[in-house]
């Protein structure tokens, strides 16, 4: 199978993961920044025109990084990136769908592409708009921080797929100068330590 990715986007949770399962896999960068998703060859593999995509052995695709976590998290049960509990999974779904409808979707979108949201009147502009998504980033972080006091992870005492999401907005938060409430820092910091990231950001030339 292989990964389409795009430096900086959330890719880097699904390749993560790929890592972590132990998955054989290839990988292709996509120049996202450049327009590629919006070209016709990556318009006919998914035509949503984004990243992560996954196109799977038997030719097939994936897309949107919850389903294809999710995919991946079955192909290697017995490693518990899915939690067999049920309530623990249903933290961990929890936690990655906040991450992606929200802090991602709602706050990091509106610090990215300002210009996809409105208003655009000159009285709020790009920069009103920014800061509402920096807003909502804070906020969602103010909520998730708390759950992290007890645990090193985002659904409990082991990584799932809910720390790959995780990990890849706080992995934003540098080049926006928005700080990191302290479980979540320290939840940073421990992802940073996993050989699998540490491989993975290598690959994405980031150490």
């Amino acid at each position: 199978m292989k990964l389409l990715w795009g430096a900086g986007s959330c890719a880097i949770g699904i390749h993560i993961l790929l890592e972590e399962a132990g998955l054989t896999y290839d990988t292709e960068q996509i120049d996202v920044a450049g327009g590629e998703t919006r070209q016709a060859a990556f318009q006919a593999i998914n035509p949503k025109g984004k990243v992560p995509t996954l196109v799977r052995d038997d030719g097939s695709v994936l897309t949107e990084f919850g389903a294809i976590a999710t995919w991946i998290a079955r192909q290697t049960s017995e490693i518990g990136l899915i939690p067999e509990d049920a309530t623990e999974e249903a933290r961990a779904v929890e936690v990655m769908a906040y991450v992606e409808g929200t802090i991602h979707g709602q706050g990091f979108a509106r610090i990215f592409a300002p210009q996809v949201f409105e208003p655009q009147d000159a009285v709020h502009g790009k920069l009103g708009v920014r800061r509402q998504g920096r807003d909502i980033v804070e906020r969602g972080f103010a909520i998730l921080d708390p759950m992290l006091a007890a645990h090193d992870f985002a659904a409990g005492d082991r990584f799932t797929i809910a720390d790959a999401a995780l990990f890849y907005v706080e992995r934003w938060t540098s080049k926006q100068q928005i700080a990191l409430p302290v479980h979540l820092q320290r939840h940073y910091d421990r992802m940073l330590a996993r050989p699998a990231i540490q491989r993975v950001r290598q690959a994405w030339g980031e150490t």
